[in-house]
């Protein structure tokens, strides 16, 4: 693969994951509001800062997973087994701490 087809398969990945942000947040607000959880003005405040810190929580535990395994398992073959198995320890672990 060349390097121009994987930059633009990054962008094309970031744009979606983008766009698809406006979909997850505009869906978690109108449950909150509908539901009467939260009010309007509150639910628009809580919704950035809750989908930045959800962003923290799997990023970290996505990077402690491939930690795991790139020192447990260099293989290709387990990857498919061995990266949701380290990223349940990582789901563990947080709820541990």
């Amino acid at each position: 693969m060349s390097f121009e087809v994987f930059v633009f398969l990054v962008i094309l990945a970031l744009a979606f994951d983008f766009m698809n942000g406006f979909h997850d947040a505009a869906n978690s607000i109108t449950t909150v509001v509908a539901t009467r959880v939260l009010r309007p003005q509150t639910a628009v405040v809580w919704a950035p800062f809750l989908n930045f810190v959800a962003f923290l929580v799997f990023g970290l535990l996505f990077n402690f997973g491939l930690g795991v395994l790139s020192r447990l398992m260099p293989q290709m073959q387990v990857f498919f087994v061995g990266m949701p198995l380290s990223i349940l320890g990582g789901f563990i672990l947080l709820l541990v701490v």
